[in-house]
């Protein structure tokens, strides 16, 4: 019952919102929610180094490379990101880009 709430609940906002930010306590399937509902969208950890070092030092190529959105999963470890994010998201409307 929780699982489906989360679920209808998070693509209501991802349909009424340019991003969507999951966020909670550690180990409680996050990620998992995320990707199954999201089956279709790149999913990017930055728990991964190179990921991490690619999202750090060229962010807007990075973001760049995913367009039409993505699941970027441990984001808070290229905190600067997040500026260029807002710039994107600014000029966009297309609703459900982020995760």
């Amino acid at each position: 019952m929780i699982q489906r709430a989360a679920k209808d609940k998070l693509i209501q906002l991802a349909n009424t919102f340019k991003a969507v930010a999951v966020t909670g306590a550690r180990q409680t399937g996050k990620t998992t929610l995320v990707k199954q509902v999201f089956k279709n969208m790149p999913y990017l950890s930055l728990e991964n180094p190179d990921i991490r070092t690619f999202a750090i030092e060229d962010p807007r190529g990075f973001l760049a490379s995913y367009r039409d959105g993505a699941i970027f999963d441990e984001i808070q470890r290229a905190p600067q990101s997040f500026s260029y994010l807002q710039e994107i998201l600014d000029n966009s409307t297309k609703k459900g880009l982020l995760f």
